[in-house]
């Protein structure tokens, strides 16, 4: 997803993504980029899940956080 991309969930206002430069340990990198391919995630799609899980477990997940955007190509826009 890029920075441009938006959420795309019914009566939400569309927020833009953050980008955010991430330094990993590359032994972490690709045994995240294995356990993402595992569950047909991209590797940034399964960091920010395991960020949000994180942050849901010790309920310090935002209310106002939309929720994950959907995988694949944009629904088609009738009104295009």
């Amino acid at each position: 997803m890029t920075d441009s991309q938006e959420d795309s969930a019914p009566g939400r206002r569309p927020r833009q993504r953050k980008q955010v430069l991430l330094r990993l340990d590359p032994s972490v990198y690709e045994a995240l980029a294995r356990w993402a391919g595992d569950e047909l995630r991209s590797a940034n799609a399964q960091i920010e899940f395991l960020l949000r899980k994180a942050l849901a477990d010790t309920g310090r997940l935002p209310g106002e956080v939309g929720p994950l955007p959907r995988r694949g190509r944009p629904p088609v826009d009738p009104e295009a």
